[in-house]
This record gives C-alpha cells, sequence and structure tokens, in this order.
C-alpha cells in the first residue's frame, strides 16, 4: 500500500506546524525566563556596584564586583545584619512547625471527627479571612505589650501560629484522603491521634512540604508585626533591617541591594528545593482554578 502525495504533503505541513509551535512555545518560555530573572540580575548588579555607579548616569551590563560591600555589610555598627538573619530564621521555622502543627490538626478535626457543631465551626474559621489585619493589628498588639511580649520571640511568634487560609486548605486535602487506610487504622485499635499521626501525616508529606514552603516564605517576608513588636534593634528582623538602609538623610544604595540578595538565599533554596512540592500540594487541595 503506498502512501498518496496529498497525503504526504498533509503529513510534512503536520510536521512543520509541530515544529513551529514548538518553537514559538520555547521562545515565549524563554522571554518569561528572562523577564522572571531581570531583577535578580539587577539585584545582584548593583549589589556588587558603588554608589556612583548605581546611580549615574552611564549604565554598565557587569558591575565593578566590589566584594567588600559583604563585609561592610555584616560589619554596620548601626545595624546587626546577622542578627537580624537569625531572628528571621528562629522566627519563620518556628511559625512553619507550629502552623503545621496547629493548623492540620484543626483540618484533620473538622475533615475526619463527628461533631454536630463541625460545620459551623469551620464556617467561624472562613469567616475569619473576611476581617482585614487591620483590624486585629490594634488588639493583638495590646495583648502582647500587656503581657510582656515586647522585642521579643514569644510576641513575635505566638500570634501569628494559627492562620484560617492553610486550616482551610488542610480540611479540603482531608477530605480527599483514603478513608480505607483511617479505617484499617482503627481496625488495628489506633485512636483518630494515632491515625492522624501514624497513618495520614507519613502519606501527606507532599502537602506538609507544600504548605511548609508557603508558610516559611510568609514568616520571613514579614514586616509590619516584627517592625511594632520588635523596637529594640536586636529584635530585628531581615525586612526591617532592609528598611533601616534607608532614612531620611541617607540611602545606601549598596548595602539595600546587598542585604537584599543574601535575604532572598534562604528563600530561593527553600523554594528550589520544593518546588514539585508546592505544585503538587497545592493541587490536592481540591480548589479549581
Amino acid at each position: 500500500m503506498t502512501t498518496t502525495a496529498p497525503q504526504v504533503g498533509k503529513d510534512q505541513r503536520k510536521k512543520r506546524g509541530s515544529v513551529l509551535g514548538s518553537t514559538g512555545l520555547y521562545v515565549a518560555v524563554s522571554i518569561a525566563a528572562l523577564l522572571f530573572l531581570l531583577p535578580f540580575y539587577l539585584i545582584v548588579r548593583n549589589a556588587l556596584s558603588t554608589d556612583p555607579e548605581i546611580t549615574g548616569e552611564t549604565w554598565k551590563l557587569l558591575p565593578s564586583f566590589q566584594w567588600g560591600n559583604i563585609s561592610e555589610l555584616f560589619n554596620d555598627p548601626t545595624v546587626d545584619f546577622a542578627k537580624s538573619m537569625w531572628n528571621s530564621t528562629v522566627i519563620a521555622v518556628s511559625m512553619t512547625v507550629g502552623i503545621l502543627l496547629i493548623c492540620s490538626l484543626a483540618g484533620y478535626g473538622l475533615a475526619r471527627i463527628p461533631y454536630k457543631h463541625a460545620n459551623k465551626v469551620f464556617y467561624l474559621v472562613l469567616a475569619t479571612l473576611m476581617v482585614p489585619t487591620a483590624v486585629t493589628f490594634v488588639p493583638s498588639f495590646v495583648l502582647v505589650s500587656s503581657l510582656g511580649w515586647i522585642d521579643t520571640y514569644r510576641g513575635l511568634i505566638i500570634p501569628g501560629l494559627f492562620s484560617g487560609f492553610t486550616c482551610f486548605l488542610f480540611r479540603q486535602y482531608f477530605l480527599g484522603f483514603p478513608k480505607e487506610l483511617e479505617e484499617a487504622a482503627r481496625v488495628d485499635g489506633l485512636g483518630y491521634w494515632g491515625a492522624y499521626w501514624r497513618i495520614v501525616v507519613p502519606n501527606s508529606l507532599n502537602f506538609f512540604a507544600a504548605m511548609a514552603t508557603i508558610t516559611f516564605i510568609s514568616g520571613w517576608n514579614a514586616f509590619l508585626w516584627p517592625l511594632v513588636i520588635g523596637q529594640d534593634p536586636s529584635s530585628w528582623t531581615v525586612q526591617v533591617a532592609l528598611s533601616s538602609f534607608m532614612t531620611n538623610q541617607t540611602v545606601n544604595f549598596h548595602l539595600i541591594f546587598m542585604a537584599t540578595a543574601i535575604s532572598i538565599l534562604p528563600l530561593v533554596f527553600v523554594f528550589l528545593f520544593l518546588q514539585r512540592w508546592l505544585v503538587q500540594g497545592i493541587a490536592q487541595t481540591g480548589i479549581k482554578g
């Protein structure tokens, strides 16, 4: 059986269209990647430059590689940047662990433990998402201040240990978790806590990793609450320390960019390491786009 000429031409056009489509896709992705990486290039370029090079009229593609900006940043007498990095690490890690534990337990209880008022409690949790942060900011500050938690890790961490949105995501995920695994655990004599800790958590590590990524990034980037609670420079986080390089009198551009470059490194590492779990975890919540 021979292939006719029209069929050969049709196959060639289809192959040519597929190649052109793939080429166009790669070009579009490459352009998007360059646009995404442009801010990071500007941060690194300016971090390794002097202030005149940053603000000058002439533009150079490559910096002058002022590696001394790193030591200048960490030796700045006005800002203990190393201490601020440590503070942000402690706060972000503590909030991540606390929120994952508390919100996962709350989400599991709302999804699995039979209780006639479970839906009402869930609606109350959702209602907290509709309350603007500005409404609860002052009462939270008054409460933390009355407890003597100003300039302490307790004041910076404990008020943020519950997230209604994270609780909602955990509930949605646990609603889709196979009940057969939990029923088998109960046959073996495990209660709700045993089923949660020994069956549900080990089989939900992808989703936990996704929530950990989102929570860590949020805790690391927090600014307003640490600014108000961490009034002493020894309690500053990275974001508060960054703002100190810009005053009414001076703006240290090279230190701002160097501090920014260093402060985003933990986020880049966390995101690159957990990015596939981030996508899979969000897909498993049951939320449709």
